[in-house]
Parts: structure tokens; sequence; C-alpha cells
């Protein structure tokens, strides 16, 4: 009698049986972070839909209604349960689309430092000689250099240059790329030293042995294999950016006032912090710190969880 064929588990059934998943499933921090951040992503999304009012229609802002505390305070009003700021806009509205402006500098941000650093990375570390030390010399000065410096000099000179008004009109695609491309390096030296160790191993050996070309073996098997730092990499990152376009908001080279993130909502209601208006300030704060913390953690466990030196089983 012949043997009944085996059945191939699916993807799915993989994934479920695997250790990321078992993992993920013992530890509530990582769950909570995970949920926390989902949240505010799909509301971020989904801010049009969600928010009772639109910070971008003049004609649903009244001057009149500014400074106004949340709801549970004595004056508050109930259809501002968060308050409103100083041009009177709504600030649970603003603070949806704020977050929605700072995660997508965020993460637009990261793609290009991983675009960047893959690239240059896999170049180094797989082609060696004086290509591998013209570039990590060059990455090597990348670093010397702060990112909020390079950022700040950067746009400033923009800003200068082609003025406030077209600086104003380009201020997001600006953030992304001075951001994106200030942090490459950080990529390519990690990717570097993944494809030095694996560029050695017999399936490289094999994929030249069967003629395959440079490019082919640098991307289609040796980046596979270098997969899970980029991931651990990328959760820190896109909060070190999210904090970068907060700084550079607040210090008035980021976001405009009149397309609200994050670090401009928390730079606007700076100056009426003392006089008492306290929520423009401290709850765009507090959603800024919760966002970045849970990106943090999530990078700490992926970390932990990926590398295989700390497998507990």
């Amino acid at each position: 009698m012949d043997a009944l064929p085996q059945i191939k588990p699916s993807m799915m059934a993989r994934f479920k049986d695997s250790h990321f998943w078992h993992s993920f499933k013992r530890d509530r921090v990582a769950q909570f972070c995970f949920g926390i951040f989902s949240l505010a992503l799909l509301l971020a999304i989904f801010a049009p839909l969600i928010a009772p009012f639109d910070p971008y229609d003049s004609a649903q802002i009244d001057i009149m209604n500014s400074e106004l505390p949340p709801s549970w305070e004595a004056e508050g009003d109930a259809q501002f349960w968060l308050g409103t700021d100083a041009q009177g806009r709504d600030l649970w509205s603003t603070i949806l689309y704020g977050t929605r402006v700072s995660l997508t500098i965020g993460i637009c941000a990261v793609m290009l430092q991983a675009f960047l650093g893959i690239i240059i990375g896999l170049a180094a570390g797989y082609i060696g000689g004086r290509v591998d030390s013209l570039l990590m010399r060059i990455a090597d000065v990348q670093l010397s250099f702060s990112t909020m410096m390079v950022a700040i000099i950067v746009l400033a000179v923009f800003q200068a240059a082609f003025g406030t008004e077209l600086y104003q009109q380009l201020a997001m695609v600006m953030l992304i790329l001075v951001i994106g491309i200030a942090e490459w390096p950080q990529y390519a030296r990690t990717i570097r030293a993944s494809v030095l160790a694996e560029k050695e191993k017999e399936y490289v050996d094999a994929a030249r042995v069967m003629g395959f070309g440079t490019a082919r073996i640098m991307f289609r098997h040796i980046l596979p294999n270098t997969l899970s730092p980029i991931l651990v990499i990328s959760t820190v990152q896109i909060a070190n950016a999210i904090i970068a376009e907060a700084s550079l908001s607040f210090l008035g080279l980021g976001m405009p006032v009149s397309q609200p993130s994050l670090g401009s909502l928390i730079s606007s209601g700076f100056e009426y912090i003392f006089s008492g208006a306290w929520w423009i300030t401290v709850i765009p704060g507090l959603v800024l710190v919760a966002l970045v913390l849970v990106m943090n953690l999530l990078g700490d466990w992926l970390r932990d969880v990926l590398n295989p030196k700390l497998y507990k089983g």
C-alpha cells in the first residue's frame, strides 16, 4: 500500500507553530505595546472619518473657542472633550491628524534609511576591498555628525534660501529626506556585518558555482538571511524619527502650525502652558511619549526574540 502523501503545512500554520508567535503569546508587554501601536496606526489612518472636526478646514474653526479646557473641567465644552488650542481647533481632532503626520514622516524616513543602508551595506560587505573601505569611511563621516545638527543646518539653509512659504509646502518631504539620509549608516553597518558572515557560507558558494550574478546573490540569497536585524533596527528608528520630527517642529524647523504634527502641537502650546492652558502641550506630549515608548519596547522584544543566543525553548 502506497504511503499517503504528506500535506505541506500552510504559511499560517507554520507561523502559529513558530517561536516568534509562541513568544508573543507569552509576553504581555509585547501584546500591550502592539495593541497600542496598532490602535494609534488605525486612528491615524482613519483620522478623517473619526475626527469630529477637520483642523485643515478654516470654516470649522472659530477663534472664539480658543484655549477652551478639556470637558471635565468647569469651563470646558462637551463638544471639545480634550479642549481646544490657541487657534480654536479641537485638540482631539488635531492630535489624530498630528499623529497621522508624525507616523507618516517616521515610517517614510525609515523606509528611505533602510533602502539606502541595505544597498550600501550589501555592496560593502559582499564586494569588500576598496569599495568596502570607501563606503564605510563615508558612513563613519556621516555618523560623526549629529542627525539633529545636520537637519537643523539643512532645513534652516533651505528655509532661508527659498523662503518660508515654499518650505511650508515641502516641509513633510524635506523632513523625510533629511531624517532618512542622515540615518542610513545605522542600517549599512548592521547589514555589512551580517553579509560578512553570510557570504562565507556554502549556499553562497553554490550560487556562485551555478553562475548567478552578484546582484542576484546579494538580493535573492544573502539579503533574506539578514532581515532579522533590519526589523529590530526599524522599530527603534521609527521612534527616533518621530522624536527627530517633534524636536525639529518644536524648534520651528518642522511641520508648520497649519499642518499639525505632534511636535508642532507641543511647540504651539508651549508659550501658553504658564498661562494655564496646559492641555495644549501636555496632552500631545503624553501621546508622543506613549507612542515612542511602545515602539522602543517592541524593538526590545523583537531583539530578544530574533536573537538565537537568547532562545530558551
